[in-house]
């Protein structure tokens, strides 16, 4: 939603600013302009990225718009549901989890966490760890260093797909400089041509330089920021994820295990200590 306003603020400031100076909107409409610096954008975009960053770089855009997943409300969610986990290993034994690990999706305990739940990979990712703990796993350094390894594997990839978007930021204002060049060609080409006829080819010219540098720092730009902002947000539910899973296995209390965890949430979205204690006093009964 955020991304949409901003743009509505770009569009109308800049355009709005052009037409109250006196200018003439019809002379921004070149869209052969556009043509030759989309077009050289995607081109390259294409040519400089494996194709599952390309699919992925277009799925994004729903991704911004919608905007981080990731608050209050579900870190709360996430605390209450390590609580309910470690609770239920260290009060019934890791074989109370195997039908719940096993099949998550389908799991009455992880559906009484619907935004969890609703995250797939998150889903996945805490259903591995506790699946080699219920599987013997007792060295928390091991262990820690296999999960930071995932954590930074996923987030370079997600980090992949944002710089691809910053690298077509980073082109557009020389491809506005390209489209801007060949109208100055097709100016010269036209130099017998009355001098209202040359200003309206030189105009159309410059608005290539305009549109090139519009797009990468009033949008592509702005994009590929929000992207990674995302991205990084998404990052730091994981390590919230981690800590509590380490905090557990050194053999903390599940209540000590997520307070550890809670201390690794930014401070925007982090509960406080006495939030978390109630959400976790008011945890639904274990679906075991």
């Amino acid at each position: 939603m955020f991304a949409i306003i901003g743009g509505v603020i770009v569009i109308g400031c800049v355009i709005g600013g052009y037409v109250a100076m006196g200018g003439h909107i019809e002379v921004l409409i070149q869209p052969f302009e556009l043509v030759i610096i989309g077009g050289g954008a995607l081109g390259a975009f294409i040519t400089s990225n494996p194709m599952w960053v390309v699919k992925k770089c277009f799925g994004s855009i729903g991704t911004v718009i919608k905007g981080s997943k990731h608050n209050k409300d579900s870190y709360l969610e996430l605390l209450g549901l390590q609580y309910t986990l470690f609770k239920l290993l260290k009060t019934k034994g890791p074989m109370v989890l195997e039908q719940h690990l096993e099949h998550p999706e389908d799991s009455a305990l992880f559906q009484q966490y619907p935004k969890f739940h609703g995250d797939h990979h998150a889903v996945h990712f805490l259903c591995d760890y506790l699946r080699l703990i219920t599987l013997g796993t007792t060295n928390s350094h091991e262990l820690e260093e296999v999960l930071e390894q995932e954590i930074e594997t996923h987030h370079q990839e997600q980090n992949q797909v944002a710089g691809a978007i910053q690298t077509v930021a980073d082109a557009l204002p020389a491809l506005g400089i390209v489209a801007a060049v060949l109208g100055i060609i097709k100016t010269m080409g036209a130099i017998n041509e009355p001098p209202e006829i040359l200003g309206g080819l030189i105009a159309g010219a410059l608005v290539g330089t305009f549109l090139g540098v519009l797009l990468a720092y009033g949008f592509v730009g702005p994009f590929a920021a929000a992207l990674k902002s995302i991205y990084d947000s998404e990052a730091k539910y994981y390590q919230c994820i981690k800590t509590g899973l380490l905090s557990y296995l050194q053999g903390y209390a599940p209540a000590v295990a997520v307070e550890m965890a809670r201390k690794t949430v930014l401070s925007e979205e982090r509960p406080t200590f006495h939030e978390v204690e109630d959400a976790c006093a008011v945890v639904p009964a274990p679906a075991v």
